[in-house]
């Protein structure tokens, strides 16, 4: 019940998400377009989130504890593993991820998407243009 009131609310243009997860606690951001409309017209991704997670991404271990922030439709055919990384789940069965350790070393991560650039990708999806106010 509790996942379905959190998908309804993300899809609801004008509406706040509050994260509360491993890596962020009490962040919030603002949905302020339908989810995957009005992206900027140089943003051309091939793949989507929801593809990207049914290929088996890092091994499936990314965003495992955070699944409540997104659709649970990205989720339906994710190939994820709570357990830890499993190469054997990424579409080529190689590890094809760094240790977020790695990530922090060199500066890739930004303090509002500690899980570098899917998560980012996955929150511009949701919600494609910042408003002033809130975090992003």
């Amino acid at each position: 019940m509790q996942r379905k009131k959190t998908e309804r609310h993300m899809r609801q243009k004008g509406k706040v998400v509050v994260v509360n997860d491993k890596m962020q606690r009490g962040y919030r951001y603002l949905l302020v377009e339908p989810i995957g409309r009005n992206f900027d017209p140089e943003f051309k991704p091939e793949l989507t989130p929801k593809k990207m997670l049914a290929l088996g991404v890092f091994g499936g271990k990314y965003m495992t504890d955070c699944r409540r922030e997104f659709p649970a439709s990205w989720f339906t055919r994710a190939k994820v593993s709570p357990s830890g990384k499993n190469k054997a789940l990424n579409y080529f069965g190689v590890d094809a991820s760094k240790p977020l350790s790695v990530w922090r070393r060199n500066g890739w991560l930004h303090d509002n998407d500690p899980r570098g650039w899917f998560q980012w990708y996955c929150r511009y999806l949701c919600v494609p243009k910042l408003s002033s106010g809130l975090t992003r």
